[in-house]
């Protein structure tokens, strides 16, 4: 991704473009007006001078033309080959084989074709040394107006660069930041700086209460059940409980467990994913992967259903073990209540994906895209398995990947890439 452009460097862009489109406007402007009052000397000049020598001519029959080194008038022939095509008028910057520039006057006068030659080579040379000199000083002037711009600019926007630089070294995880702007700050910047220090205050109080709400909500919730589920166990320890109060003391074990996993990711999506990547704890995927599908095996009973873990390869994964063994736990469960028989065959790769796959009912595409839906953060539920738009919405706060593919006619796999340890530990936000 390219790098913005700063705004001393986009201003100073434009003000070299308007610069030079102005400088370019001038330098036009005052050509033109050089070439029309040029060509009005010239007409004045040899018109004159034209007109003298037809008066003299008709007054005086003796009277006969006299060329100088630079004017020459030339009677019915003699005058340069480049004059014989031209018309009646002036005509400017006529240039001979010699490298010599003419400015002639032709005028027919009782069938006789006068041709009065001016040469202005000379002054032609000193025209584009004139025009040359003040190119370069147009040059030079833009230059020199560049150089005092950005400098008055640099001046200018110090405080307004020094205020983005300390809001870029603002981080999420220090307390008590505030922005103090220069003292020769403007009021613009007076009044941005003092809204952010609101803005920061104001998050820093909220934040401060959704921790407090957080670790209140984490104990309040997990110690009933801890309860619930301890109550159950000491019930189930007797070994003459009734079947059929032990089958309703394991189903409330379940639920205790099943409520303790989704609070477990409900208080993932409530922090902040640095912050709970960086309080994990080293997994061994491989070692807790076997008690996962020990912990989900009694959904089996009723079922002609089989789980086979293939042989996991190594992989070490920093995270916390409660969302782990939730995210897990309950794409495995979902690929045990949509199969009816079968096998259910789970993998481990190395780079830490989990791929689950069953022989259940499938899913059709408008199922699964309903589960990536944004309509999942809504709270609304898709009936595709319990947990599946949760599981979506833990992924992503936590940069993990999920991926469903299914078949109507049956069957689906999930593949659920966590970050290896090495990942995890970039992902990290310093401080």
């Amino acid at each position: 991704m390219s790098r913005a452009r700063s705004l001393r460097s986009r201003i100073l862009y434009w003000l070299a473009v308007y610069a030079l489109l102005l400088a370019a406007g001038v330098s036009l402007h005052g050509f033109l007006v050089n070439e029309y009052a040029e060509r009005l000397l010239w007409d004045s000049m040899l018109r004159t001078e034209f007109t003298h020598h037809l008066q003299r001519s008709a007054a005086d029959p003796s009277y006969r033309w006299s060329d100088s080194d630079s004017l020459r008038l030339y009677v019915n022939g003699g005058a340069p080959p480049e004059t014989a095509a031209l018309p009646d008028g002036i005509h400017d910057e006529v240039e001979l084989p010699n490298g010599t520039e003419i400015l002639v006057l032709v005028e027919h006068v009782d069938g006789v074709r006068h041709v009065l030659t001016l040469d202005i080579t000379d002054m032609e040379r000193e025209e584009d040394r004139l025009t040359l000199f003040i190119l370069g000083s147009s040059v030079v002037l833009v230059t020199v107006m560049g150089g005092l711009m950005a400098l008055g600019l640099g001046r200018t926007l110090r405080p307004l660069t020094t205020l983005a630089g300390d809001i870029a070294a603002l981080s999420p995880d220090r307390a008590g930041q505030r922005i103090v702007p220069e003292t020769r700050a403007s009021s613009e910047l007076l009044v941005i700086a003092n809204a952010l220090n609101d803005y920061l205050q104001r998050n820093e109080q909220f934040v401060d209460r959704e921790r407090a709400f957080i670790n209140t909500a984490s104990h309040e919730l997990r110690t009933p059940i801890a309860v619930m589920s301890g109550a159950a166990e000491l019930a189930l320890a007797p070994p003459d409980v009734p079947a059929v109060t032990a089958h309703q003391l394991r189903r409330i074990q379940r639920t205790a467990d099943d409520m303790d996993r989704m609070i477990a990711l409900l208080l993932a999506l409530a922090k902040d994913p640095a912050r709970l990547l960086q309080a994990g704890q080293p997994i061994e995927l491989a070692t807790l992967l076997p008690a996962i599908i020990d912990d989900h095996r009694h959904l089996t009973r009723d079922k002609a259903l089989e789980i086979v873990l293939h042989t996991a390869q190594p992989c070490t994964l920093l995270a916390p073990p409660a969302v782990v063994r939730a995210t897990v736990g309950n794409l495995l469960r979902n690929a045990i209540e949509h199969s009816d028989g079968g096998r259910i065959d789970i993998e481990l790769r190395a780079d830490a994906t989990v791929v689950i796959r069953d022989p259940g009912h499938g899913m059709t595409p408008e199922q699964i895209s309903a589960v990536y839906s944004r309509m999942a953060r809504t709270g609304v539920p898709t009936g595709d398995g319990i947990g599946l738009e949760l599981i979506a919405r833990v992924c992503e706060h936590l940069g993990w990947a999920l991926d469903i593919r299914s078949s109507p006619e049956g069957g689906t796999t999930a593949t659920l890439r966590m970050r290896a340890t090495g990942e995890a530990a970039d992902a990290r936000i310093p401080g």
